[in-house]
C-alpha cells in the first residue's frame, strides 16, 4: 500500500478540512399538527407518527397483560 514519504505538516492538514463545517439542523412547523420537528423526518404526535403531514402509523394503546396464573397480588 501507498504511504506518504515525508510527514504533511499540520497547516496542509488544516487547509484540507477548512471546507468541513457543521450546519444547524432545519426545524420546520407542521401545519397539520402545529408541532416542530426536523425537516424530512416523520415525527411522533400523541402516540401518530406524522410524515409530510399524513399519518403513516396510527399506533393503538396496548392493554395491560393480564396476570400469569398462580400469580397473586399481597
Amino acid at each position: 500500500m501507498p504511504n506518504p514519504k515525508r510527514r504533511h505538516s499540520q497547516q496542509r492538514g488544516a487547509k484540507r478540512r477548512t471546507h468541513y463545517k457543521a450546519t444547524a439542523e432545519t426545524w420546520s412547523l407542521d401545519q397539520t399538527t402545529g408541532e416542530t420537528h426536523l425537516r424530512h423526518r416523520a415525527h411522533w404526535v400523541e402516540g401518530k407518527l406524522y410524515y409530510r403531514g399524513r399519518v403513516v402509523v396510527d399506533k393503538a394503546p396496548v392493554a395491560e397483560a393480564p396476570a400469569a396464573e398462580g400469580e397473586t397480588d399481597q
